[in-house]
């Protein structure tokens, strides 16, 4: 680990590779790869740092959870280039969210082998995602645990994102109604301390649609099944 953010440890090819359980060959290797950033060159001299050798154990739990190199390369390009944590959670307050810190390690696991680099940079797209440092910030721990609830249930993770994009316009219509509504009728300070109004409506007709819906069965998955 970094002794501090001033002065953080750094390692000459041979130590990194013997601090991750590897030989200098697979390090060179995975360097090759693209798997991990460039060092700092000093002269001849490669120095690396702590963000290389917590990517090298990344690596390692993937490769442990049954991921191909290929596929840790394209996860390794698609979190290089996510949005920045500070991107992401940029709305600012109010917000009821709570961002949930993870390594890419355990968000494999909470998905069961579902973040594909194709999933990943879906999720990215979206904001669900953000990237500070070796970690990953989901948004919300609310929609995290009903995603990765939905894929545990058999749902693949491509459709619960599909979804999501589709929820969210319909959520962004409807938070649109509310504000309308409030701005006509009261003034900008309301909203917030009305809020809970809104979402109360929101419950409230979406469990009535949920009913409406069970009582007419499923024609559709009906359809789908039959010869």
């Amino acid at each position: 680990m970094a002794e501090n953010q001033a002065n953080p440890r750094e390692y000459r090819v041979d130590e990194l590779a013997k601090e991750a359980g590897i030989t200098v060959r697979t390090l060179r290797f995975y360097r090759e790869r693209r798997l991990i950033p460039p060092p700092r060159k000093e002269g001849r001299i490669a120095w690396y740092d702590d963000h290389h050798l917590a990517r090298l154990r990344t690596i390692a739990a993937l490769l442990d959870r049954g991921h191909t190199l290929n596929g840790i390369a394209e996860l390794a390009e698609a979190f290089d280039h996510g949005r920045d944590v500070a991107d992401v959670l940029g709305i600012g307050p109010p917000s009821e969210e709570t961002p949930v810190r993870l390594t890419p390690e355990a968000l494999a696991d909470r998905f069961a082998g579902e973040v594909t680099p194709a999933n990943f940079a879906a999720a990215l797209d979206m904001g669900y995602l953000g990237t500070d440092g070796d970690e990953i910030v989901h948004v919300s721990r609310r929609l995290l645990d009903v995603s990765a609830a939905l894929v545990h249930e058999g749902i693949p993770l491509a459709a619960v994102l599909e979804t999501g994009a589709r929820v969210r316009h319909h959520a962004d219509a409807l938070a649109d109604l509310f504000a309308r509504l409030v701005l006509e009728h009261a003034s900008p300070d309301d909203l917030e301390r009305l809020r809970p109004l809104a979402k109360s409506v929101i419950e409230a007709e979406l469990s009535l649609a949920l009913d409406r819906r069970l009582a007419k069965g499923a024609p559709e998955a009906d359809q789908r099944q039959a010869p």
